[in-house]
């Protein structure tokens, strides 16, 4: 009598596991969807297998994943246009599913096959795909699997670039406002991540859409969520001060409605806000190439912002810098608004 039966099934190689997503994922059609209990059967399957998939690219605990089988599954699922096929199934993926996918998403895109990145190639041919991601911010049910998704995205310079150029860049101007908290904070922190990671790629950006983005970045500064407020402020701070922004920031300062701005903010009941906005506001005092406008706002302004500074205290062991960046720019205020020339 055979008991072969109770034999452990054999392992399924890179290719076999590659088309059991695929079919699982085919099989999420219009019609399964629609009834009940063909999708719960269709969605076990998925599971099954996207389970399979993040055993063989990290391990079950015991065994270390084959690094050959890894490269070789991120080719099938590039080849296949299994990642194009899993972006789109992301809406009716289940929650276990969306997370081994996070999971094992961060791996494909680091794996090289003959020293390219097969999974990143993958996705510069599929352009849209990002901005299908992007406008997932929408669906607050697969929004942080999104979110996840396209910050290890935006770690490759060639796909940063592609979002920060792309029409749905915009939309992150209402993501990080949406009034679900965990939503609009996962945003902002992709955002960020598109604005900090690459600062010659965001240089070039800025440049040129220096109006379009400042434009709509005011609004954030000016929010009446603080949430937004302070993160804005931040985050402005984090990205002009970066050195191939610096022309950027040379622009900034030069402009009347951007001091206006951090003179509205120095005044605002948050404490955390007002030393956020005194660090970009003292570059408009300190410049040495003030414009006249910019000196006469500050001369016409400068008995209540010099009572506003002198009010601002730091935080910590920041407090000894931060008062003797005060009164350099206490004196630069006084200074400006004791000049002649002004009074003409």
């Amino acid at each position: 009598m055979s008991f072969s039966f109770f034999k452990p099934s054999r392992p399924k190689t890179p290719p076999e596991v590659a088309k059991a997503i695929k079919d699982s994922l085919n099989a999420l059609d219009a019609k399964t969807v629609a009834e009940v209990k063909a999708l719960e059967k269709a969605m076990e399957e998925v599971e099954k297998n996207f389970a399979v998939m993040r055993c063989m690219l990290s391990g079950d605990g015991e065994v270390e994943p084959n690094v050959e089988q890894v490269s070789q599954l991120a080719f099938e699922i590039s080849k296949e246009d299994i990642i194009s096929l899993v972006i789109h199934k992301l809406p009716t993926l289940g929650w276990e599913a969306r997370k081994d996918l996070v999971h094992c998403w961060s791996i494909f895109l680091k794996q090289q096959v003959d020293s390219t990145y097969c999974c990143v190639e993958y996705i510069e041919k599929n352009w849209e795909l990002l901005d299908f991601l992007v406008v997932c911010y929408d669906n607050k049910e697969i929004a942080l699997n999104c979110g996840n998704m396209l910050r290890e995205c935006i770690k490759f310079p060639t796909l940063a670039k592609y979002i920060i150029n792309s029409p749905s860049f915009v939309l992150f101007f209402k993501f990080v406002e949406l009034p679900n908290f965990d939503v609009a904070s996962d945003a902002f922190s992709t955002f960020k991540d598109i604005l900090t990671k690459h600062a010659s790629l965001v240089a070039e950006y800025l440049n040129g859409h220096y109006n379009e983005f400042f434009d709509l970045y005011e609004k954030l500064l000016t929010s009446s969520n603080y949430v937004t407020r302070r993160q804005s402020l931040k985050l402005l701070s984090d990205f002009l001060l970066e050195a191939p922004n610096s022309q950027i920031m040379k622009r900034y300062i030069l402009e009347v409605q951007n001091l206006k701005t951090m003179m509205t903010l120095l005044r605002d009941s948050s404490k955390n806000i007002q030393i956020s906005a005194f660090h970009i506001f003292k570059v408009f005092v300190a410049n040495p190439n003030k414009p006249r406008e910019i000196k006469i706002i500050l001369a016409k302004n400068h008995e209540k912002l010099v009572q506003l500074l002198q009010n601002l205290s730091g935080k910590g062991a920041e407090d000894e810098e931060f008062e003797e960046e005060k009164e350099l720019i206490i004196k630069e205020i006084q200074r400006v608004s004791s000049s002649p020339i002004l009074n003409k």
